[in-house]
């Protein structure tokens, strides 16, 4: 055989390899594909062409393991168990920026499974390459890095210190500050996906100056950054009050209000979930976004959402209303009753409705007004009915409950409590006489509209245990009235009556 035969066999050997590779690789992009070019074995096929001779051949390869990777937890474990992930790493630092690129996709569709292989990820030494990566000069190659970092971070305090041990957080702050939109998202996740575990981790981030550089793009045009970043600073501003203030101090209010009217949605929802995080900690933190107008903007933006979306947004007015009166009466005055009413009709959802439920909870719970403003919007009755629903999730039962309790031991606004004296039950319904014998005794309009509206005649029918609360309550409403009207509407007096005109003998 001559020599230009022989590297004719070489030739054809090599577009062989090469046609392979980029088959799989494209076979692998359909998910009806993937069982079948599993149970073909194709791991085990593919393992030797990573270190190939061929540069393009070892990128396609790891190009195809990566997208088998991401498929499933399945093929995931495959790589794991084949000792694919040391060859891959050891390449991340000696080869070209197309397979480092490829290598780190296919680190970040396995360690986004689960903690395990995420684990199994860190354990072959891949963060140190990943966070050489972060400094290659290849744009790529920082976001390829910068996203499997993430991918490790985000399952659990763990991974996530050893990403932070690994040196990541610095240079994840740099990449934020780098031009490329896509790497800046990236990094912004990475740094979000770290900072939510922990106060610990948080303050790490923000120890390297990562705050006053989120800030800086909070009015960026790009949607899928300004969700990153929203996200990265509720991570930071959830673990404690120290942490919010300086996400607040970074003056980003009230600059984010716009953002409430942004076309993306997730942007208006981590923008309210930034200011739920915020509003929890203090009063003061409270107060701050209040005048900054950002009750009445997220109460708006109630309004023109719908669904899971909604949740930052409603817990947030619970937060701000659970702090002080004062803080409950802007809500008020913001209009904040009618929308979350609202809500409460609106949403199927359970979680969203005791979220509401609890929200009108701290709402109302503070004073006879408040009371009154929650219980004018006819929320009281929805509120019941939940509570009594049989089909309603243990948690929503027991918020409706713990929200109607609260607004009920101070309202004093009996058109709204009498129709609970006709459904509510007995465990709530001492709550309800409760307050009509705190306020008849003082109220003579009131005892009048008690009589003429049947509510007299309706607490004469309740049976209360002799010695009993609810007892004692009746009795101090009947100490309102002459004994002859609460005789005249006491259940069975029509048959004394009838039995005294059967037995009267005219004269």
């Amino acid at each position: 055989m001559s020599q230009r035969q022989v590297l004719q066999v070489f030739e054809q050997y090599q577009k062989s390899r090469t046609q392979f590779v980029q088959t799989i690789a494209e076979l692998a992009t359909r998910p009806q594909n993937i069982e079948t070019l599993q149970n073909a074995g194709v791991m085990s096929l593919l393992r030797p062409l990573l270190l190939d001779v061929v540069p393009t051949i070892q990128q396609t390869t790891a190009l195809a393991l990566g997208r088998l990777a991401n498929y499933n937890d399945d093929l995931a474990k495959a790589i794991v168990n084949g000792d694919i992930l040391p060859q891959l790493v050891y390449s991340l630092t000696e080869q070209n920026r197309f397979y480092k690129k490829a290598a780190a996709f296919v680190l970040r569709a396995v360690a986004k499974h689960s903690p395990a292989l995420a684990q199994a990820v860190v354990d072959c030494g891949a963060l140190d390459a990943l966070v050489i990566s972060l400094e290659e000069f290849d744009p790529g190659v920082k976001e390829a890095a910068a996203w499997a970092l993430g991918y490790i971070a985000r399952h659990n305090a763990h991974l996530s210190q050893a990403v932070v041990d690994a040196g990541a957080v610095p240079l994840l702050v740099l990449c934020i500050q780098e031009p490329e939109v896509a790497l800046k998202r990236i990094a912004a996740s990475a740094l979000s996906d770290i900072a939510k575990h922990s106060p610990e981790l948080a303050q790490t981030v923000v120890d390297t100056g990562a705050i006053a550089h989120l800030a800086q793009m909070i009015l960026n045009p790009d949607a899928k950054l300004k969700r990153q970043v929203f996200s990265a600073l509720s991570q930071i501003s959830k673990h404690s009050v120290d942490l919010a203030e300086m996400v607040v101090e970074a003056e980003i209010f009230p600059a984010v209000l716009a953002c409430l009217r942004d076309p993306d949605e997730y942007v208006r929802k981590n923008v309210t979930t930034l200011m739920r995080e915020i509003t929890k900690h203090t009063p003061e933190l409270s107060l701050m976004i209040v005048n900054a107008g950002g009750v009445a903007a997220v109460i708006d933006y109630l309004g023109d959402c719908r669904g899971n979306v909604r949740l930052p947004g409603i817990m947030m007015l619970g937060y701000v209303a659970a702090h002080s009166e004062n803080l409950a009466m802007a809500v008020i005055v913001s209009k904040g009753v009618p929308q979350l009413a609202i809500c409460l009709s609106e949403e199927p959802e359970e979680h969203i409705k005791a979220a509401t439920a609890w929200a009108f909870g701290q709402i109302g719970r503070h004073t006879p007004e408040h009371a009154r403003a929650v219980s004018t919007a006819n929320v009281l009755p929805k509120l019941l009915a939940l509570c009594m629903d049989t089909d309603s999730s243990e948690d929503l039962q027991v918020k409706a409950k713990k929200a109607l309790k609260s607004i009920l031991q101070k309202c004093t606004y009996l058109p709204a409590l009498e129709p609970l004296l006709y459904e509510a039950p007995s465990n709530i319904l001492k709550h309800v006489v409760c307050q009509f014998s705190k306020v008849l005794p003082h109220d003579s309009k009131a005892r009048r509209l008690f009589v003429t509206s049947g509510g007299l005649k309706k607490v004469q029918e309740i049976k209360a245990d002799p010695g009993s609360a609810l007892q004692e309550y009746i009795n101090s409403i009947n100490n309102c009235y002459p004994e002859e009207i609460v005789r005249y509407y006491s259940p069975g007096y029509s048959e004394t009556l009838l039995e005294r005109v059967e037995k009267y003998q005219p004269v």
